[in-house]
């Protein structure tokens, strides 16, 4: 199964695909999809829709994992640019008919580490431990995507039924 991991952004979007075979993952490809600062608001969404498209055919994935979107008080117009960007990610997944997933921040830290308020370096060093990667994952939002991945797989081995022994 493919989980593609998505943590959404207007200027920087990490992804991240990982091929789980329900004891483990194998990351297949991680990366960001960028728009450009300067361009107008319905053009970067665009910009998302197209680049989600080429993701979603390029990896043909059964899940998209979407990390949820995190308000502060203090930057009220953060959430509402990067729930623009979310909404288009979902619309995108609706569209080709692929299964989406939310998850929490504090839920993917804890699947994760143990620890629901994890530091980013702590979440980027648990997925260098478990993916086997040589180096830890960067920037921020490939590890976030990642992170996303993993935990959604966590999630579906625990809804699975344990094996009766014979």
């Amino acid at each position: 199964m493919k989980i593609l991991g998505i943590d959404p952004g207007l200027q920087v979007c990490g992804y991240a695909c990982l091929e789980s075979d329900g004891d483990g993952g194998r990351l297949v490809e991680a990366g960001v999809l960028r728009t450009s600062a300067g361009s107008a608001l319905e053009a970067r969404l665009n910009q998302i829709a197209a680049d989600m498209d080429c993701l979603l055919e390029k990896f043909g994935p059964q899940i998209v994992a979407v990390e949820q979107l995190y308000s502060h008080y203090t930057h009220p117009r953060t959430a509402i640019l990067m729930g623009h960007a979310r909404g288009v990610i979902l619309q995108r997944c609706a569209q080709a008919g692929v299964d989406v997933r939310s998850f929490s921040a504090t839920r993917i830290k804890k699947s994760l580490t143990g620890n629901g308020r994890a530091s980013k370096e702590q979440v980027q060093r648990t997925i260098q431990t478990i993916l086997s990667l040589p180096q830890i994952p960067e920037p921020s939002d490939v590890a976030d995507a990642i992170a996303a991945a993993l935990c959604c797989e966590n999630s579906l081995r625990a809804m699975q039924p344990a094996e009766t022994p014979q």
